[in-house]
């Protein structure tokens, strides 16, 4: 099984606290992912998130398909990270870090996120023509809505590991 890395870092001009108060929140997800994606929560989801805590997702990620996503949130160390990851859909492993450091005039905030396909023998394509360029995209969607959501005032990188 290959594992593939997607790292992004965006700053943006709020606190950690407030930060966390938007990421932590799943019935945030739909404002910051594209519609494409046809991105809908399937459970009701606590105002406040704890590890072992189960979300259920509804998307559409390929050819308008859908599909279950159901995620534990594993690891929640307020207002520093907390970690999804996938219990059952699309992928064949995935651990997402959220991460929320200070940082001069707002928060650097760090998505890492390790993940595998399957598809055996053709999986490294299917990543490198499908996969990739698709979390590409939702990730730069992301970054966009929250430019919009929060200040442009905002910095954006950009880092995957193959």
């Amino acid at each position: 099984m290959k594992l593939y890395r997607l790292q992004r870092i965006q700053h943006l001009p709020i606190s950690p606290n407030e930060a966390w108060q938007f990421f932590s929140q799943p019935y945030n997800l739909p404002e910051i992912t594209p519609a494409w994606l046809g991105f809908r929560l399937n459970s009701a989801v606590p105002e406040r998130m704890f590890a072992g805590m189960v979300i259920s997702y509804r998307i559409k990620p390929l050819f308008g398909i859908p599909a279950t996503w159901i995620s534990e949130i594993t690891h929640v160390h307020e207002p520093e990270y907390f970690v999804d990851e996938q219990r059952f859909g699309p992928y064949r492993f995935w651990h997402h870090r959220h991460i929320f450091k200070p940082a001069e005039n707002g928060t650097r905030i760090f998505d890492i996120v390790h993940y595998a396909i399957g598809f055996g023998i053709l999986g490294h394509w299917v990543q490198r023509l499908m996969v990739a360029p698709r979390l590409d995209n939702i990730f730069n969607y992301r970054c966009e809505r929250l430019k919009h959501i929060f200040s442009a005032n905002t910095r954006f990188y950009s880092n995957r590991i193959n």
